[in-house]
């Protein structure tokens, strides 16, 4: 039999933290659910203590899941502690996760705490977090540039205080895949009571090397990985959940080890994350990206014409490429529509809304003659699906752009239920629309990004804008989709505005695992 390896998805977590990719509460149990049907064993939900926002949306998570373990982060405070158990209470399974720095120079520059006093801290945190469930794991954040004699010291210490898993994690990146493995095989061997837990590692992908790290600590011992989807996270982000599982999956000749996780539903949880976060997956990425299976080479497509495995290590179904792939058009029914979306992890919490969004791809349907999942997912993705954030609407919008004259454009919102229009040119259609729109909310937000996709092939593609505004320090990002890309365009802005002007939701950084 071979050993089990635990995987810890952080995507709404550590992923939420890329400046930009903030979730709403809704669109977390959107994630979480499509997470647990993945089958992944743990679901990193949030930082309780960092905003009222996290706080209500793990324990909005919690009391949904049923078959994952829902975990909370804590920094190694009583009152972190305490918010996460209490965020976590109506969980069918609970974990929470405290941490403190380890190395030499978070503990002088950030803590300004000695070896010892990080020790007690620790040890303090653990016993705390036992109070409220009996999964408790602990992490030495920066161990990846931390003294391995120090950190002997202090998983020995937490594992006594009743950590059941151990969390090494290379927080900024700096590790190289033999180090790192080796660091993990030297604390399994090193730690006297190291069976009593299981080792998991965390890492960044600063150096590309996330992913690498990971499977060499797995070769090593490690028995739990963090990831997340499309490797989401912040700075250059986090191992690629899709690549570890593939990895020891394709690769079982090398790992000891197999995970439980669906892999056919791995697409449709990518998809999910990138329309809901507005971060496109580029086309090279493996297992997910658009070319992941695609051979051009002609040398490459003779040989899988001929033998898969020519050119094919994993087949494409196995990921959920061709799984469930039904074509909607403006004939579909109800039903037919309802049942899609179901399928797609989507469901809806009244009739209204089931028909207000029915609509829309009736809307859809008449601008493009087949919808695909990826159209499906747009729609509901996009603005005026969640109508308690609508505080301004797109009504109408005319652009007039020609050959030799300046483009212009009329544009009418209805804000706090009150219809004004206003009028902008610009340098081109959609420059004039986003200055229109502005004219009339005056945000004052400086446009940090601007990126189009298309969503599916051909001339009648629904165009998928992000707008990324950023206004005091704030950072929100909107998104927007239609067939006419200025009206996606301008879709996103709104978007974009009423995230703004929505109470806080991203939690302060106040600490990195």
């Amino acid at each position: 039999m071979k050993d089990h390896l635990i995987i810890f998805d952080t995507t709404l977590r550590d992923g939420e933290q890329s400046p930009g990719a903030s979730m709403t509460r809704d669109e977390k149990i959107r994630i979480a659910k499509a997470l647990e049907r993945l089958k992944v064993d743990v679901i990193e939900a949030g930082f309780p203590a960092a905003s009222v926002g996290d706080f209500e949306a793990v324990l909005a998570v919690a009391n949904i899941i049923k078959d994952s373990t829902v975990c909370g982060l804590a920094r190694a405070l009583d009152k972190d502690i305490d918010q996460a158990g209490a965020a976590l209470k109506g969980a069918a399974r609970s974990r929470i996760h405290t941490f403190i720095a380890t190395s030499p120079i978070h503990m002088q520059m950030k803590l300004h705490m000695q070896p010892e006093q990080v020790i007690e801290y620790a040890v303090k945190a653990v016993k705390r977090a036992r109070q409220f469930t009996d999964d408790v794991e602990f992490s030495p954040e920066d161990a990846g540039r931390s003294e391995e004699d120090f950190l002997c010291r202090i998983l020995e210490a937490v594992i006594d205080a009743g950590a059941t898993t151990l969390n090494i994690p290379d927080t900024v990146g700096y590790s190289v895949p033999q180090q790192f493995g080796a660091t993990i095989a030297n604390l399994i061997q090193r730690i006297p009571n190291s069976d009593k837990a299981i080792f998991s590692v965390h890492c960044h992908n600063d150096l590309g090397l996330a992913v690498a790290n990971s499977l060499a600590a797995v070769m090593n011992g490690a028995r739990q990985v963090e990831c997340t989807i499309n490797g989401l996270g912040e700075r250059a982000g986090n191992a690629s959940l899709e690549e570890v599982v593939m990895s020891v999956r394709t690769r079982h000749d090398v790992f000891a080890c197999q995970t439980r996780v669906d892999s056919r539903e791995i697409l449709t949880c990518s998809k999910l994350v990138s329309s809901i976060t507005g971060f496109p997956v580029q086309p090279n990425k493996a297992i997910v990206g658009a070319n992941a299976f695609a051979h051009e080479a002609g040398i490459h497509q003779d040989g899988v014409l001929k033998s898969r495995e020519t050119y094919e290590i994993m087949r494409a179904e196995d990921v959920g490429w061709s799984a469930n792939r039904m074509v909607l058009g403006k004939h579909s029914g109800r039903n037919a529509f309802k049942s899609r979306m179901t399928e797609l992890g989507v469901e809806f919490q009244s009739e209204e809304d089931l028909n207000e969004a029915f609509s829309r791809f009736k809307q859809l349907a008449d601008k493009k003659h087949e919808i695909f999942d990826e159209d499906l997912q747009a729609l509901i993705s996009e603005v005026g699906f969640e109508a308690e954030d609508e505080h301004v609407k797109l009504v109408a919008l005319k652009v007039c752009s020609e050959t030799g004259e300046i483009p212009n454009a009329k544009v009418t919102l209805r804000i706090a239920n009150k219809e004004v229009t206003g009028n902008a040119e610009g340098g081109g259609a959609v420059d004039a629309s986003l200055k229109a729109i502005e004219k009339l909310v005056a945000t004052d937000a400086v446009l940090a990004l601007y990126s189009v996709n298309n969503i599916t092939n051909g001339t009648d593609s629904q165009g998928e804008v992000t707008v990324r505004l950023e206004k005091g320090g704030r950072i929100v990002n909107g998104l927007g989709a239609d067939t006419d890309i200025v009206i996606a365009s301008a879709k996103a802005y709104v978007n974009a505005v009423n995230k703004l002007l929505s109470p806080e939701r991203r939690h302060p950084q106040k600490g990195e695992v």
